[in-house]
This record gives structure tokens, C-alpha cells and sequence, in this order.
């Protein structure tokens, strides 16, 4: 039994990508997402984005990302997170940096698999997270709402979590500090909802502001998705690929950069 990787498999972002959880074996996190596909997160592992844990990689971590690494040389992403929020573990680049040790390591049939990381944004803030963050060579980072309505509902952040506002800063200083070679793309989730009492993120004011934040970021890439999924709560339901290209030309517009590429999937 695998204690630190699952797959590899077909992503929609990534192409062929193995999973590596650097956290508990249960979710711990800083929100608790409508839409999230690992399902609630349980009050008690709902923490501060000032919480840490210390689970440094045991040697179990190299010889199982050795083994499996030996056989799949067509892989194109290394991919912390799915478990939470990677950037709680404290000990998160020291599993950087043995997967790059042995990754460089091996033949691989096109270009080596990139190191990526999942994270929810809510950590950024502070300094040295971002340090830790920007070296690896591509950050998968959450901004599902764009003002603080839409963020507490789709959210549902921890209470010491700031500002929408404040998150938005901690990208732009993100994609500012980050490394020439490395990139930065934000993820979007839009949903919709089957409850009428319930106002999905989904909504013209949420997919503007939204705009407006990336037009200040300037990320690589941007990338619009939904659900694909049993979402934790059963009223959320994913938008289809007409509302997400729809998405696409709002943000076009606004951000009107040429050089940030825009994805649907």
C-alpha cells in the first residue's frame, strides 16, 4: 500500500500526473469548498491558515516515488495536493526537493514532468509561504470569487482566513516574486445551484470581479472548469462548456493581455 503518491492519471490540466500528499491521511484544510470533490471538511480539520504540521518525507517517500517513476516515463506532471492544503505541512519543500533530485535523475521519453503545486490561495499572504510556493515550476492557484459575498458562500473559509481583497494582493505579489522559468496559473471554478436560496459563484457580478483581480495578477495562465465530481454539497452542479467559453470572452475583454493564455476544460 502507497503511503505518499496515487496515480498517475489523466488530469485535464495536467495530462498524466501523480498525486503526491504531503498532509494527514484524512483532509485538513482552510476552507471548506460547496464544491469540493474530496468531499466536507470536518470541523475539526477546518484550521487557521497560521496552523502548521510537521510531516517531514520518511524514506518510504523516495523509494516510492522511485518505483513508480520507473514506469511511467510519458509522465508530464508531479503534483502536490488533493489531500487539503499542501502548504500547511511546514515540511513541504523538503518533499520538493527529493522528488526534483530524483525526477532528474531519470530518462524520460519527452520532457522531464513538471512539479506542480495545488494550492487554495488562503496561505499566500504570508511571506515565507510564498517563498516556499514560488519555486515550484508551476503553482496551481485557487480564486474562485473575487469579492468577499460570493467568497464566504463558495468558500466557507476558516475564520482567521483574510480578505478576498487581501488574497488577491498575495497573487500579485506572487507572480511579481516568482522565478522567470516558473509559472503561475490561477484555477476558476464556476458552479451553479439547484437550491434558489443559494447564489452560486456563477453569478455576472462574481465572473466581473473576478476578471478585474486577474487583469492586477497577470498570471500565465488561467483556467476555467467546474465540477466533474460529486461535490460535497448536493446542491452544486457544474456549469457546461458554453457558460465556460461565455467566461473565456468576459475575461478576455477585460483583461485584453494577449499573452495570458486562457484554458477551458
Amino acid at each position: 500500500m502507497r503511503e505518499y503518491t496515487y496515480g498517475p492519471f489523466q488530469s485535464r490540466r495536467l495530462g498524466l500526473s501523480l498525486g503526491v500528499n504531503v498532509l494527514t491521511n484524512y483532509k485538513l484544510c482552510t476552507y471548506n469548498c460547496v464544491y469540493c470533490e474530496i468531499g466536507l471538511t470536518k470541523k475539526e480539520n477546518l484550521v487557521s491558515p497560521n496552523y502548521r504540521i510537521k510531516l517531514p518525507p520518511s524514506p518510504n517517500f523516495r523509494k516510492e516515488l522511485k518505483s513508480i517513476l520507473t514506469y511511467f516515463p510519458h509522465l508530464n506532471s508531479i503534483t502536490f495536493g488533493y489531500n487539503g492544503e499542501p502548504t500547511l505541512n511546514e515540511n513541504l519543500l523538503d518533499f520538493l526537493k527529493v522528488a526534483e533530485g530524483i525526477r532528474n535523475k531519470f530518462d524520460w521519453a519527452n520532457q522531464k514532468p513538471i512539479l506542480t503545486l495545488f494550492t487554495n490561495s488562503s496561505t499566500l499572504y504570508i511571506d515565507k509561504i510564498r517563498k516556499r510556493v514560488s519555486q515550484f515550476e508551476l503553482v496551481l492557484a485557487k480564486l474562485d470569487t473575487a469579492n468577499n459575498d460570493d467568497f464566504k458562500r463558495t468558500n466557507r473559509p476558516h475564520h482567521d482566513v483574510p480578505n478576498i481583497e487581501m488574497i488577491i494582493e498575495s497573487l500579485i505579489k506572487l507572480k511579481q516574486e516568482i522565478p522567470k522559468n516558473n509559472k503561475l496559473a490561477i484555477q476558476i471554478l464556476i458552479y451553479d445551484s439547484y437550491n434558489k436560496d443559494f447564489i452560486p459563484n456563477n453569478n455576472s457580478k462574481n465572473i466581473l470581479d473576478i476578471a478585474q483581480a486577474l487583469k492586477k495578477i497577470k498570471p500565465d495562465i488561467i483556467q476555467i472548469y467546474s465540477t466533474a465530481r460529486i461535490p460535497a454539497e448536493y446542491f452544486v452542479f457544474s456549469i457546461d462548456d458554453e457558460r465556460k467559453r461565455e467566461i473565456a470572452s468576459i475575461f478576455k475583454e477585460v483583461i485584453r493581455d494577449d499573452k495570458i493564455e486562457i484554458n477551458i476544460y
